[in-house]
């Protein structure tokens, strides 16, 4: 496999260990969002919401479509949320003490 494309994959997972950045993502999942609306739904300060979101940007998880005035977010790629999800169908079964399949 591709040590370039391992590093990467390293990196994403990095990325998503951080549950703020995590939230983003699935919200982002259903339409597009600016930051003062994204900064209200996660009660967090504008900085903070701007900062993360600039972070997934660079490594192509969201990106930017401005209307008007007002820069709206979206996923860059949508399958990463299967990513995210398979993570939290697993999580599921370790806090219910499940192995897979149970």
């Amino acid at each position: 496999m591709n040590t370039n494309y391992l590093k990467e994959a390293s990196q994403i997972f990095k990325l998503l260990s951080n549950e703020i950045r995590l939230k983003m993502l699935v919200n982002l999942e259903d339409k597009d969002i600016n930051v003062n609306e994204l900064s209200k739904i996660l009660n967090l300060e504008q900085s903070a919401v701007s900062h993360q979101l600039s972070i997934l940007k660079q490594h192509q998880l969201v990106d930017t479509n401005r209307v008007g005035k007002s820069i709206y977010y979206r996923l860059d790629d949508p399958h990463i949320l299967d990513i995210v999800n398979e993570a939290v169908q697993h999580s599921s079964h370790v806090i219910r003490g499940k192995k897979h399949g149970e």
